[in-house]
């Protein structure tokens, strides 16, 4: 969005789901993302990927590797085999990536059940 200032971008949360992103990220992982802001190549960004057989997919985080001459994203799962990704269903449009990875927040730590 031009004319927008960076600290007016909102701020939002993600949850890892799925083990596409090992080792990189783990099933729980939480995310911190910025919204509408540009990819970077090598970065982590939240995309959503084109509807499959089976119908919508969800919205996932994919390691962006490189941008098109035409401006589309190419994005890849960290784990092969694991999960889609643009080896699946090609480069992704720019309106496709929904927001940049800031980064992975501190897993809590788990509380002793009661009585222990």
């Amino acid at each position: 969005m031009p004319g927008r200032r960076w600290w007016t971008r909102p701020l939002g949360l993600a949850r890892v789901r799925g083990r596409s992103m090992w080792p990189t990220l783990r099933p729980g992982d939480r995310l911190l993302v910025w919204h509408d802001a540009p990819p970077r190549v090598g970065g982590l960004a939240l995309v959503e990927l084109p509807p499959g057989p089976e119908g919508p997919r969800p919205v996932a985080v994919k390691r962006v590797t490189r941008r098109e001459p035409d401006g589309r994203w190419w994005v890849e799962s960290e784990a092969l085999g694991e999960g889609v990704d643009s080896w699946t269903v090609g480069a992704l449009a720019p309106e496709a990536v929904r927001a940049r990875v800031l980064l992975r927040l501190p897993r809590r730590p788990r509380r002793p059940a009661a009585g222990r």
